[in-house]
């Protein structure tokens, strides 16, 4: 398989915190893997690097075998970098359908003139078909015209995940996906994801440990900035280093997984 995306040496510093600590990363393409790690690791720097929310202070970002580390958010997506985020990242004051065309304008169509840019692009019918299809694949077509903010927690997590996908990213950053989920509203992110994975290649932050250990092939760890272990998910979660940083103790294990 070829890397999709790899880091050599990334670091960021924070006055003198180092979050990313000299993190060599790598996604193969077609892979899907989990990185999990203590609060405070560096687990979602090191996405917002990924995806250039934050510029590195050393080493380097590698998409599709270009160098992107000082290439702008807006320009990684436009290169099929997309991400969601701890807290739903949505519209609230718009409605479902329109979160989506208005984010496909301005990513896919970018280079339309402001007098022309809703009213030549946004009835586009590729515009409009992609837009549906992701709804379709989350679930959400009924809610179309629903205003977001009267959403439950669970429809804008689908929503913002069909945002992203409608974008058609060849690279899914999810970000604790099933934070703040109920077990109903988890078990239908989760099918969604094992869907997504068969089409997309994906990494995902999580610490419902238990949820994703099924989803992905490859599992990392970050203690302190730092990857500390890689693998099969099974021989991660064995591991002795992982269990004695990211647990504490061995009996808390169990209680975890």
């Amino acid at each position: 398989m070829n890397a999709l995306i790899t880091t050599q040496k990334l670091t960021k510093r924070f006055n003198g915190l180092t979050a990313v600590n000299r993190v060599d990363f790598g996604v193969h393409e077609g892979q899907t893997s989990g990185i999990i790690g203590p609060n405070g690791s560096g687990k979602t720097t090191l996405f917002n690097l990924l995806s250039g929310y934050f510029p590195p202070s050393d080493g380097a970002i590698t998409f599709q075998g270009r160098d992107i580390t000082r290439i702008p958010p807006h320009d990684r997506v436009k290169l099929g970098v997309g991400r969601t985020f701890q807290l739903v990242s949505v519209f609230t004051s718009l409605t479902a359908w329109e979160n989506l065309v208005l984010t496909n304008v301005r990513f896919q169509r970018a280079e339309i003139a402001p007098p022309r840019f809703f009213f030549r692009t946004a009835q586009r019918a590729e515009i409009l078909d992609d837009c549906a299809h992701a709804l379709d694949w989350v679930g959400l077509t009924d809610k179309a015209s629903a205003n977001v903010a009267e959403l439950s927690y669970g429809d804008k997590r689908m929503l913002e995940i069909a945002v992203v996908l409608s974008l058609k990213p060849r690279l899914l950053l999810l970000d604790e996906p099933l934070a703040g989920l109920s077990d109903h509203e988890i078990a239908q992110v989760v099918a969604l994801i094992q869907r997504i994975k068969t089409e997309r290649t994906v990494v995902i932050i999580e610490h419902k440990i238990s949820k994703i250990v099924d989803l992905v092939e490859r599992l990392v760890v970050m203690n302190e900035g730092r990857l500390i272990c890689e693998g099969a998910p099974e021989d991660v979660l064995r591991d002795p280093q992982v269990r004695e940083c990211y647990w504490g103790k061995e009996d808390q294990v169990a209680a975890n997984l």
